[in-house]
C-alpha cells in the first residue's frame, strides 16, 4: 500500500475531539473483511504505548453516512481506523478517496485513558521522589482493568508497604499543586537536555521526539494523550507494589 504517513493531530493538540480529514483510502481486510479508513490527519489515538485506543465515528460532510471507530492501529507510519458502518438497511457505504469527513472521538473514553497515562507518568518522578530513583525505566500498562508501571531492578520486602504509602502521598501531593502538561516534538539535542540530559538508547539520534513535560518535572519521551493539567488527574490509589526476579511492578487506580 503505498500512502502517505497519517498526520498525528492529538500530537499538536491533546485536547482535540473533533476534527475533519480527507480520505486516503476505505479497504476491508482479514477473514472477516474488516472496514478500515485511512484518513491524512486523525485526531484518534491508536493502540500503543500502553494506551488503549480511542473509539468514536467519522461521518460525511451530508451526516447521513455515519462510520463507529471500535478499533484504530498505527502500522508503519499509517493508522488504520476499524469499524463498521451505522447505517440503513441497503444504504451502500460510498467513501471514496479524497472525500472529506468529519471526525468524533469519544469525550468519556479519552479522558479516562488520559488520566491514566498521566498517572503513570506522574509515577514515575514519584519513585525518584521518594529516593527510588536507582530503578531503571521500565514499562507501562496504562489500560482502565487494571493500570501498573513496571521496572528494572527492586525492593526490600521490609520496604515495600512503606514505600506504597510514600509514593501514594508524593502523587496526591503533586496533584494537589497542579502544573500544566505538555507534549511537543525537538529536535534529539533539545529533547535530551529536556529529560534531564539523555534520552532512552532506542531513540535515534537523527529522530525529532515528542516529549511530555507534567508541570516543572523533567520530561520524558511519549506518544499518547494526557491531561491538561496535573490536577486533572484528580488522586491517585497505590494498590500494590510486587517485586521479584529483577522488576518492580507498581500496579495503580485513579478516583473518580
Amino acid at each position: 500500500m503505498d500512502l502517505q504517513s497519517t498526520k498525528l493531530d492529538y500530537f499538536d493538540d491533546m485536547q482535540k475531539l473533533q476534527s475533519t480529514a480527507t480520505i486516503l483510502s476505505h479497504i476491508q481486510e482479514g477473514e472477516e473483511n474488516r472496514h478500515a479508513l485511512i484518513l491524512d490527519s486523525t485526531i484518534f489515538h491508536p493502540q500503543g504505548g500502553g494506551q488503549p485506543s480511542d473509539t468514536g465515528f467519522i461521518t460525511n460532510v451530508d451526516c447521513n453516512l455515519k462510520f463507529v471507530v471500535q478499533d484504530v492501529r498505527l502500522k508503519d507510519g499509517i493508522v488504520f481506523h476499524y469499524g463498521i458502518f451505522n447505517t440503513q438497511e441497503g444504504f451502500t457505504p460510498n467513501l471514496e478517496s479524497g472525500q472529506e469527513v468529519c471526525l468524533q472521538v469519544d469525550e468519556q473514553r479519552r479522558v479516562l485513558n488520559s488520566r491514566l497515562h498521566s498517572a503513570g507518568h506522574l509515577l514515575d518522578i514519584c519513585m525518584k521522589n521518594v529516593g527510588l530513583a536507582y530503578l531503571g525505566p521500565g514499562k507501562g500498562y496504562h489500560f482502565p482493568d487494571g493500570p501498573f508501571v513496571e521496572y528494572k531492578g527492586t525492593i526490600a520486602q521490609n520496604e515495600l508497604q512503606n514505600k506504597q504509602k510514600e509514593l501514594e502521598m508524593e502523587a496526591n501531593k503533586l496533584i494537589s499543586n497542579g502544573g500544566k502538561v505538555l507534549a511537543t516534538v525537538l529536535p534529539y539535542a533539545e529533547a535530551a537536555e529536556m529529560c534531564g540530559g539523555s534520552l532512552p538508547a532506542y531513540i535515534s539520534e537523527s529522530s525529532t521526539p515528542r516529549i511530555l513535560k507534567l508541570g516543572n518535572n523533567p520530561g520524558c519521551p511519549c506518544g499518547g494523550t494526557h491531561v491538561a493539567d496535573i490536577a486533572d488527574i484528580r488522586s491517585v490509589k497505590v494498590t500494590h507494589i510486587r517485586t521479584r526476579k529483577g522488576l518492580t511492578k507498581v500496579s495503580y487506580s485513579i478516583g473518580p
